[in-house]
């Protein structure tokens, strides 16, 4: 593939290999040899009469695809190209008739209306159009091949771009996620807290999770759900006895996958917004439904008697909604997922339906 700079813009040309070509030009030359055979009943003329002709098709045919239009309708000189193209027609059935005439047969045009021993309108009109006959087809099989690859290309480069961003958005998790539990962690030091070293053990274990287990695009459900409890275990050390939590698995767990820490978004949401914005005992519900091909996620937190809360969650805590969404964008089809969200009054519920 090479490609050429014309008006700030770059046209690709698809590469085929010499074998395709070859394939291509013998199974042309043999129908046509077969084709004109049979009309004349006469194939040792017509194998005689395309090996004389078949140069020509392949001149015009390839100076068409690889230098007039490139040079030509690629940079929108369309009146140029016509004018060239019909040229370097005439020229070729020029050739063609006085190699036939001096070659083959004084009668240029056996399949003709009369005997044709001159370059006649109708017999270069005629011998123009099947020309031009041969270099469409040849230029359609060029263009769906350049086609095909250029759709390929986009296609790979959206699946990359894609796969790029959810590489992003995943590992924006972790940041977010360390960043509150490092803060967890400094105000228990603070306090000179027997619950830090637990709280720093349960975190490596999650760090350890999270650099090693979090490279693939679908993960085990029920590796996940230990990498929650093990994020609750550090809520549960951190908030004593004013948490409560609750969760629930229904359902066959076994051979369930899902998009690696994509809940944990979710459940870190809740006790940031929750648990840590509420004074005295908080219950946080968490729900696991697993229906057929699909997993009913469910969780509830109490919000804040505060008026600035939803501002709050729109800014501070909003990172890890979004990048969930992002992520269940690109990772899922519309049909694989379906994303809830309620702010109550006193409550606020996730509920979450997805493929695994």
């Amino acid at each position: 593939m090479f490609n050429l700079n014309s008006n700030s813009k770059l046209y690709y040309y698809t590469k085929i290999t010499w074998k395709y070509h070859l394939i291509f030009w013998l199974i042309y030359f043999t129908i046509n040899t077969l084709r004109w055979g049979s009309y004349y009943g006469d194939y040792l003329y017509s194998l005689r009469s395309n090996l004389l002709g078949f140069p020509i098709h392949l001149t015009l045919s390839y100076l068409n695809v690889y230098v007039l239009m490139p040079f030509l309708v690629f940079r929108k000189k369309y009146l140029i190209y016509i004018i060239v193209l019909l040229s370097a027609i005439f020229v070729m059935v020029s050739i063609k008739f006085n190699l036939t005439y001096y070659l083959l047969n004084t009668n240029v045009w056996p399949e003709g209306p009369e005997v044709t021993s001159t370059l006649t309108v109708d017999y270069v009109v005629d011998m123009m159009i099947g020309e031009l006959y041969v270099i469409t087809f040849v230029t359609a099989i060029k263009i769906t091949a350049d086609w095909l690859k250029e759709h390929k290309r986009l296609t790979d480069l959206e699946k990359l771009q894609m796969e790029t961003e959810l590489l992003f958005l995943k590992t924006q998790v972790s940041p977010h996620f360390f960043f509150n539990t490092l803060n967890n962690i400094y105000s228990l030091s603070i306090e000179k807290s027997d619950k830090t070293p637990k709280i720093i053990l349960k975190l490596s274990e999650l760090m350890r999770y999270l650099l090693y287990e979090t490279k693939r695009k679908r993960q085990s459900l029920s590796k996940e759900i230990i990498c929650l409890q093990n994020y609750l275990e550090l809520e549960k050390i951190r908030h004593g006895e004013d948490l409560v939590v609750n969760m629930d698995i229904s359902g066959d767990i076994s051979g369930k996958r899902i998009a690696p820490i994509l809940l944990l978004s979710f459940v870190e949401n809740a006790f940031k917004h929750g648990a840590n914005k509420n004074i005295g005992k908080v219950n946080i519900n968490i729900d696991f439904n697993i229906k057929e091909d699909f997993l009913y996620f469910t969780i509830t937190n109490p919000t804040p008697a505060d008026s600035e809360y939803e501002q709050r969650l729109n800014t501070t805590g909003g990172i890890g909604l979004k990048n969930v969404k992002k992520r269940l964008a690109l990772g899922y089809k519309k049909d694989q997922y379906d994303l809830n969200i309620e702010n109550g009054q006193n409550l606020f519920t996730v509920k979450l339906k997805i493929k695994v």
